[in-house]
């Protein structure tokens, strides 16, 4: 025992002369008289010109280092400078084995890191290269690599929990520019400033930090304040933050000259360990927009669990594009847009974020629902259930002579686009991301009460809609409308470069005068419409899908009218010349009734054959056939009115033995997207057939009548030959 008490006085008197020496040392030696010695060993070390302007000093207790007015250049331009540097330990605590940092103190850093034209870094320049090695390796003195995983194993696994004090930390007045030559960025952090006081793992400190940050492309400037309380312990794998704010105040070319203020508050955890992490009254805001949250995150892997909520306060979109000095939003209706909110809780499985309790709000509609998305492959799952929606109020309001504008808009537009790149048509460009959605992985059903959209009124809509392997399926798009319903899906196969389309719908008993009127503000044609269409096209552009398209569209309208046209006064102006008399009615009404109208319009392309359109009318029957261009928006029918019967009570339009089954033809020609009223009228070219047909009745009913002549005088004599071959027997008889 005595041996080792020998030994331990031994040692502390060593420690003690250590010490002692150490203290004689620095108050003899002064460091300023060793500037050139540590200017040249930098400079034959690395390519820095160090410059030790200002004085150089040290103290023992506590242990420090004082730098002032210090500069290095690389390459002859300025790389670094600092005012002053002070550096102090407590002496004792080295001993103790447990560091304490009396002081950190860096005041007037300033650092100019730049890019060449060829992307190398200034920074990447700073050492030497170091001389060949006899095999022409790189010599260094850097340890082997095979023994650096084993010592940094060890130090990760093994050893004490770090004991680590800072009592004060100031960095004031740092300055770095960085810049780009090769893109002509240039970044700048000035004025940054941290002040921290007490650190001490495992217990709470405070934290400031100030700055300013100011780039090139795009204009803009950053000042920013973060004030918070800080804690990690002594392993170094629990953080935590409380009493966060941090203000920054922006201004610059994304907001348009303005200055924006953003904000965050709240508290944080994350325990490396146990790898969980918490927000806890979280709030961000941005101008008038706010969001608040509390969220649990278990486990940091590729199947994180959640579970806590999200908040996005009511705000005016409207009015939050003003304060971050965007373009307004121009609709219909200038109220909407100033009522958005949006709230969920969030939860989950493992490795599934799912959205419950979801509500989103728009103006006057909410949308209810839920939703999910799975990390593992992308999987977004959605089911929202909307209220009422009128989408006109949304549409940029029409500026004056727009309607003129847009019934000239086709036609131009094709015109353009039948010549090639005209020097007014924009290039056409495509419709869908074919690389983004052959990764979408989508099942979503989507349902709203009420929608109002082009002045048409939809109820009970209801989408299903999946997507999955590049192939987009409307599987149901169903709704009830103007007294009817309809029925609609939809296949997008994106799998190649050459999208192929597919559509089928089914309408039932929609009133077509409503619709019309609503949808276009045309009153032509009224009647429970039933249609039946089925389609196919392909392509990923307008022009594509038209030339391309291919199918088949059937039709039925019963107990209808064409409105703002008569067709019993052009059958009737057909008559009135068979008959060679005139017209007396000057009241002939601006509709014609009918009770049943069909047909199919064959799609190829562009165009729309039809070749059996029948409806019946009074005393007629309408009979035709023609087409529809959709791409120059015209029409071309021939048509005609076959008399079956009275027609009108008009003297000069009676049904004579002549006219009856005759064809009276009409034809409808011309742009459907003007005044569809004047597209249809008596066809006066076409007439000379329906003589021919009237003259050939005419000659029937004379030989008839020539005949029923002759057989009636011939049966007249044989009638009186037979009475008196008879008188005179009976003459005989009575004798």
């Amino acid at each position: 025992m005595k041996a080792v008490r020998y030994l331990l006085i031994a040692i502390v008197a060593i420690i003690i002369l250590a010490v002692v020496a150490i203290a004689i040392a620095m108050a003899v030696i002064d460091p300023n008289d060793y500037k050139p010695q540590i200017e040249k060993a930098v400079e034959q070390q690395t390519n820095l010109d160090l410059q030790l302007e200002g004085d150089i000093g040290w103290s023992f207790i506590p242990l420090g280092l004082e730098l002032n007015n210090v500069s290095a250049n690389l390459e002859e331009e300025r790389f670094v400078a600092l005012d002053q540097l002070v550096a102090q330990v407590d002496f004792w605590s080295l001993i103790a084995m447990s560091p304490r940092v009396n002081t950190f103190v860096l005041d007037g850093l300033e650092a100019n890191l730049e890019v060449n034209e060829q992307g190398e870094g200034n920074w990447t320049r700073i050492m030497r290269e170091s001389p060949q090695a006899a095999d022409g390796t790189q010599a260094s003195e850097e340890q082997p690599a095979e023994q650096q995983p084993q010592e940094e194993a060890q130090t990760a696994s093994g050893g004490e929990p770090l004991n680590f004090n800072v009592e004060n930390v100031q960095i004031s007045n740092a300055r770095v520019h960085y810049t780009d030559n090769s893109t002509g960025q240039a970044v700048t952090l000035e004025n940054f400033a941290v002040n921290a006081s007490d650190i001490t793992l495992g217990s709470e400190f405070p934290l400031e930090v100030s700055f300013q940050v100011d780039t090139a492309k795009p204009q803009l400037k950053v000042d920013g304040s973060i004030n918070a309380r800080l804690a990690a312990n002594e392993a170094l794998n629990d953080f935590a933050v409380s009493g966060l704010k941090a203000v920054f105040d922006m201004s610059g070319e994304p907001f348009g000259g303005k200055s924006v203020t953003a904000e965050l508050a709240g508290s944080a955890r994350a325990n490396l360990e146990n790898e969980t992490a918490t927000l806890s009254g979280f709030t961000a805001s941005l101008a008038n927009l706010a969001l608040s949250t509390d969220l649990e995150v278990q486990g940091f892997g590729d199947k994180p669990a959640l579970k806590g909520n999200l908040d996005i306060q009511e705000f005016s979109l409207k009015e939050l594009l003003s304060n971050l000095g965007q373009p307004t939003i121009e609709t219909s209706d200038p109220d909407v847009l100033k009522a958005v909110a949006f709230s969920t809780d969030i939860g989950g499985s493992p490795g599934t974020a799912t959205l419950e309790n979801l509500t989103i709000k728009l103006d006057d509609t909410t949308f209810n629902g839920s939703g999910s998305y799975t990390l593992a492959d992308g999987g977004i799952v959605f089911n929202l259930q909307g209220d009422e929606l009128n989408a006109d109020r949304y549409l940029p309001p029409k500026a004056e002579g727009e309607e003129a504008a847009a019934s000239e808009e086709p036609q131009t537009a094709e015109a353009g686009s039948a010549g090639g790149s005209g020097s007014g048509a924009a290039p056409e460009s495509d419709l869908l991301p074919l690389e983004t959605l052959r990764t979408l992985l989508l099942d979503v059903d989507f349902g709203l009460g009420k929608l109002i959209v082009s002045n048409l009124t939809i109820n009970e809509i209801k989408a299903s809609t999946t997507a999955k392997n590049g192939v987009l399926k409307v599987d149901d798009f169903s709704g009830k409308m103007y007294e009817g319903s309809f029925g609609a899906n939809a296949t997008i196969d994106a799998r190649s470069d050459n999208p192929k389309w597919s559509f089928a719908s089914n309408v039932t008993n929609v009133q077509t005068l409503p619709l019309l009127t609503d949808l276009a503000e045309v009153d032509m044609l009224g009647g429970g419409a039933n249609l039946k269409v089925n389609a196919t096209t392909s392509g990923n552009r307008i022009s594509a899908l038209r030339e391309n398209a291919d199918g088949q569209i059937s039709f039925n309208l019963a107990k209808g009218e064409f409105r703002r046209m008569n067709m019993t006064r052009m059958a009737c102006q057909g008559i009135a010349l068979v008959n060679q008399e005139q017209l007396t009615t000057t009241d002939w009404g601006t509709t014609t009734p009918f009770n049943d109208m069909s047909g199919t319009l064959d799609i190829n392309g562009n165009t729309l054959a039809n070749k059996n359109l029948v409806a019946s009318l009074a005393g007629m029957k309408l009979e035709g056939q023609g087409t529809v261009d959709m791409k120059q928006t015209t029409l071309d029918y021939e048509a005609g009115l076959r008399i079956v019967g009275e027609v009108h009570r008009d003297p000069a339009c009676r049904v004579t033995e002549y006219v009856e089954n005759v064809v009276i033809p009409v034809e409808c020609r011309g742009n459907f997207s003007e005044d569809p009223a004047g597209l249809c009228s008596f066809d006066g070219s076409r007439f000379r057939d329906t003589l021919k047909t009237i003259a050939e009745n005419a000659a029937k009913a004379k030989v008839k009548e020539e005949v029923d002549k002759a057989k009636e005088e011939a049966e007249e004599k044989v009638k009186e030959k037979i009475e008196e071959e008879l008188g005179d027997k009976l003459k005989g008889l009575f004798q």
